[in-house]
């Protein structure tokens, strides 16, 4: 199993930071060329790697099972992971003005950084538990 589950952490951890880099990407092009947010493979490609992003989650998630204390944890990615969601629809689609884009934008960027920090403390608190 260490081989595989390697094997699939590399990949969901590939998929998070190409994630992440398209996010703030768009979330600049927004403000400096919002045209090539037209653009197909700017619609297409961060569908596919959050695709990518999503099973190769899942099935770490199945490789851990229920291992002691994996629930907790892997919940709040989940939770958090839905604000993300949310909060980048309006941040890049749903936003009404630039101010509203510009918050959600910011509060989806701090969203992202606590999942990540979820998943490296293995903590529901994330990196609010160092405080």
């Amino acid at each position: 199993m260490g081989n595989i589950y390697a094997s699939i952490k590399g990949i969901h951890m590939t998929s998070v930071a190409a994630s992440f880099a398209l996010f703030g990407i768009r979330g600049a092009w927004l403000w400096l060329s919002p045209e090539i947010l037209r653009r197909r493979w700017v619609r297409i490609v961060p569908h596919v790697v959050d695709t990518v992003l999503l099973a190769s989650g899942l099935a770490l998630a199945a490789l851990i099972g229920r291992s002691a204390g994996s629930h907790a944890w892997l919940g709040a990615k989940v939770a958090g992971l839905v604000v993300y969601i949310v909060l980048g629809s309006i941040a890049l689609r749903y936003g009404r003005t630039p101010g509203v884009r510009s918050t959600a934008f910011v509060g989806a960027l701090a969203t992202f950084g606590w999942i990540v920090s979820v998943a490296i403390t293995k903590s529901p608190a994330g990196f609010f538990g160092l405080l």
